[in-house]
């Protein structure tokens, strides 16, 4: 599957090419801060406003109206792909995602259904919708949870502190283990390919849990199965970010795990990270989510501190460390796009 190029400045920066300014964009950019969205999460759950491509395109699009950045990621949740593949999801209120029927043996991985991707057709309905109605003006997103994030999910049952479970099952059964991520990857793989096909320009895989992990069990249990998935999506001829929370102490080991943009969350200097890894893949980020709250003087001293420390080199991407929180004020986010815009070196 090959896709047409688009210019963007978005697209340009991911390639490590110049841009006239730094593109920006917000991860939850689509959310509870946006009068908008509550207005809609007030009549519709998470999962129902996720299956109506119509809903989920009016709260993909908002963003783009409201903020003028330079991308649009698809509203989505990283763990719908479990539906398909057999376990029961919901989002209880205070709790977030509960799976009922969690995987913990043998039999449960077995009976995992890698078949049924076709299910999650309403995702590529959203991004047909939005890539109608943007007209060409920015790219869509697509994105995926890396597979360490959804087998945790799939593994705890919903969010956990620990990882206890998902790390006795790996210690434990390796082989198990590998099993397990072998059928998420050939469940993410189509699933983010089907994105693609639909519309979508870049894919984010969010590893949102593997800052649980240290170095050494990342790259024996988790490295193989990123890169598998990286790989199988790069083969669609577009751009892979990869974002990985709390991993400052292996950001090199997640990069050679590959990405053609790497995701920096706000624990680690940008600068200290993009060297790193020399220089070989784009950055994206990385400033804390909460300074958006901060006095805007301040919110200004950051921002440009940020465009500083990544100086002039093609290939950085402008966002926050991780998603914007919800009680944000929307002046505020406005203010740090309208910041980057005016910035010159």
């Amino acid at each position: 599957m090959r896709v047409a190029p688009m210019n963007s400045r978005f697209l340009d920066a991911c390639r490590r090419r110049p841009t006239d300014v730094r593109p920006v964009w917000f991860m939850r950019q689509a959310g509870r801060y946006m009068k908008q969205y509550r207005d809609i999460r007030a009549k519709h759950k998470i999962l129902e406003i996720c299956k109506r491509p119509d809903l989920a395109a009016a709260v993909t699009l908002q963003p783009i109206e409201v903020l003028d950045v330079d991308a649009a990621i698809i509203f989505a949740d990283l763990l719908l792909p479990v539906e398909p593949m057999g376990l029961k999801l919901d989002f209880v209120s205070g709790e977030g995602p509960v799976i009922d029927n969690p995987v913990r043996t043998s039999h449960d991985v077995d009976t995992l259904s890698i078949s049924n991707t076709d299910e999650l057709g309403y995702v590529g309905e959203s991004i047909q919708m939005v890539t109608r109605a943007l007209g060409g003006k920015v790219p869509v997103i697509g994105f995926v949870g890396a597979p360490f994030t959804l087998a945790s999910y799939m593994i705890e049952g919903g969010p956990s502190k620990s990882f206890l479970r998902t790390k006795q099952l790996m210690y434990k059964d390796e082989v198990l283990w590998r099993r397990l991520m072998g059928k998420i990857v050939d469940v993410l793989g189509p699933f983010a390919l089907m994105q693609v096909g639909a519309g979508a320009r870049a894919i984010q895989v969010f590893d949102s849990w593997v800052g649980a992990l240290g170095p050494d069990d990342y790259v024996r249990y988790v490295a193989p199965y990123s890169r598998a998935l990286i790989e199988r999506i790069r083969s669609a001829s577009v751009p892979v970010i990869h974002f990985g929370t709390g991993a400052a102490g292996f950001f090199k080991e997640l990069h050679a795990a590959g990405g053609d943009v790497m995701g920096v969350d706000w624990r680690i200097n940008i600068d200290q990270a993009w060297m790193d890894i020399s220089y070989r893949s784009a950055v994206q980020g990385n400033l804390d989510p909460a300074v958006l709250f901060a006095p805007l003087p301040e919110l200004k001293a950051r921002v440009h501190e940020l465009l500083k420390r990544t100086g002039t080199r093609p290939g950085h991407l402008f966002t926050l460390g991780h998603g914007i929180l919800p009680e944000t004020p929307v002046d505020n986010v406005k203010a740090g796009v309208q910041i980057v815009r005016d910035y010159r070196p």
